[in-house]
C-alpha cells in the first residue's frame, strides 16, 4: 500500500518563515522533521487528490486568515487560526473526498499551526507563557494547497495547487 498523502494549506512565504523559525526554536530537535504547516487532511491517496482537488480550486482566491491565539495543546503549543472561508473550503473538500476519508479527516477542522510538540506539559506551559507575553492577533495568507507523502516522520513534497491570485 502506498504511503498516505497529507494535504496542507500553503501559507505565504513570510508567514511560513515566521512559524518555521518558531518551530525550529521550540520543537525538540530530534523529532523536528518538518517545517511549519497547517494540516487539512492526514490520509489520502495521490490518485484521489489529483482527481478531485483541481476542480475545487479553479476560481478560489487567496484568503486572509486571522491568527487569534496561542494555545497550549498539552504537550506542545500551537497558534490558533480562524477563517470561515477556510472552514467552508474544508467541508467542500470533505464532500469531494468522502468515500476515501479516515475517521480523523471526517472531523471538523481546527485550523492551527503547531510550533512545539512532544514535550512535557511543564515545558509546553513555559513556551505558551513566553509567547503569550508579546502576542497580538495578526493575519496571514493562505495561497494554495500542498500535497505531501508521509514517510514515517519526514514528508516528501508531491504537488502544489495554488489559488488563483487574481
Amino acid at each position: 500500500m502506498a504511503a498516505p498523502v497529507i494535504l496542507t494549506l500553503t501559507l505565504d512565504a513570510a508567514s511560513h518563515a515566521f512559524f518555521t523559525e518558531l518551530r525550529t526554536q521550540h520543537f525538540p530537535k530530534h523529532c523536528n522533521y518538518l517545517e511549519a504547516h497547517l494540516t487539512l487532511f492526514h490520509h489520502l491517496s495521490m490518485e484521489v487528490v489529483a482527481e478531485n482537488l483541481p476542480g475545487i480550486f479553479c476560481d478560489r482566491k487567496s484568503m486572509l486568515l486571522d491568527v487569534t491565539a496561542i494555545k497550549n495543546i498539552g504537550n506542545g503549543v500551537a497558534f490558533a487560526i480562524a477563517n470561515d472561508e477556510l472552514l467552508q473550503m474544508h467541508k467542500q473538500m470533505q464532500a469531494a473526498f468522502d468515500a476515501h476519508l479516515v475517521a480523523q479527516d471526517r472531523q471538523r477542522l481546527w485550523p492551527h499551526v503547531t510550533i512545539q510538540n512532544k514535550v512535557t506539559a511543564f515545558k509546553a506551559r513555559q513556551t505558551a507563557d513566553l509567547l503569550q507575553k508579546d502576542f497580538n492577533p495578526f493575519q496571514i495568507k493562505g495561497i494554495g494547497i500542498s500535497a505531501w507523502r508521509y514517510l514515517d516522520g519526514p514528508w516528501e513534497f508531491l504537488a502544489s495547487y495554488p489559488f488563483n491570485s487574481k
